[in-house]
């Protein structure tokens, strides 16, 4: 008998037919961009955004996959353009919005959702692993903040930033990289919540802990396994828990919010920790660890 292989996330008939708590024109007339808006939690933000009302610009460095996710869109009555380039790239990132105010006159919301990171103990981190994915998702997200936000200004326009970092706040084993990089997101985006109030920009993050897209198929099981017992719900959530987030902080529902982080976790930050790689022996409740000596000797 061949063994079934999970499904992790939405199928593309579910993120166009899931029920959500706004009503159909909540974004009518404005334009959203999202970064990593191909797959995943980008996907599904976006996907909520267009059903909305919203007119999409969709990011990337898969031109493929952002190809796939324009059609399927599309087919649904969805104004979508994507551009493929990677935000690591500080005048490709310019270049984008650019053409984003040239075509439209107008950018209402940039969602900062790619990123990237792949789970391994910190004491194996190489350097060129390390780099790059602070690379991405630190000094990546912050070309396209600042980007969009020179735009605002010259414009005289308001602005409306929404970051997508991660459950940092017990820290990530197996995950430094990524909950470093993050971290500092989430600061830069207090920082500058402050810094372009004057100029009617806010800013804010979604902190997602577990919640199920097709990207919990890239950990190997017993990682996955990890992610439902990191909670006290015992359970993962979905992607519409994080897309509903994002726009009640894009929305007018968020207007006097700024400078906050929004954690979208099940209670993750008070219970445990997801083990991406699954977890090590010495952390399983279980384990008769061996004592250490006040030396750091082992008893």
């Amino acid at each position: 008998m061949t063994e079934q292989v999970r499904r992790y996330g939405f199928s593309d008939e579910e993120l166009l037919t899931v029920p959500t708590v706004f009503r159909n024109d909540l974004l009518a007339g404005s334009v959203v961009l999202v970064s990593g808006g191909g797959s995943g939690l980008g996907k599904a933000i976006a996907c909520l955004a267009g059903r909305l009302g919203a007119t999409l610009v969709l990011t990337g460095r898969n031109r493929e996959r952002l190809e796939a996710t324009q059609s399927l869109f599309q087919g649904a009555g969805i104004a979508t353009e994507i551009r493929d380039f990677t935000i690591r790239d500080a005048e490709a990132v310019d270049a984008a919005i650019r053409d984003v105010w040239e075509r439209h006159g107008r950018l209402d919301v940039l969602v900062n959702n790619a990123g990237g990171q792949y789970p391994q103990a910190a004491i194996d981190f190489s350097v060129k692993g390390w780099n790059a994915v602070v690379d991405t998702n630190l000094n990546g997200t912050w070309y396209m903040m600042q980007a969009a936000a020179r735009r605002w200004r010259d414009s005289g326009t308001p602005g409306n930033i929404v970051n997508i970092v991660a459950d940092i706040w017990r820290g990530m084993p197996q995950m430094a990289h990524t909950a470093a990089a993050r971290a500092g997101v989430v600061y830069l985006s207090k920082t500058v919540a402050v810094e372009w109030a004057p100029l009617g920009i806010r800013v804010n993050c979604v902190a997602p802990g577990c919640c199920e897209t097709s990207a919990f198929g890239r950990y190997p099981p017993e990682g996955a396994a990890s992610f439902e017992q990191s909670n006290p719900m015992k359970r993962s959530g979905d992607a519409q828990d994080v897309a509903e987030a994002v726009i009640y902080l894009a929305a007018s529902s968020g207007k006097f919010v700024t400078g906050e982080v929004l954690t979208v976790d099940g209670g993750q930050q008070l219970w445990g920790d997801p083990w991406a790689a699954g977890r090590p022996r010495w952390f399983e409740l279980d384990y008769p660890a061996a004592r250490l000596s006040n030396h750091g000797e082992r008893a």
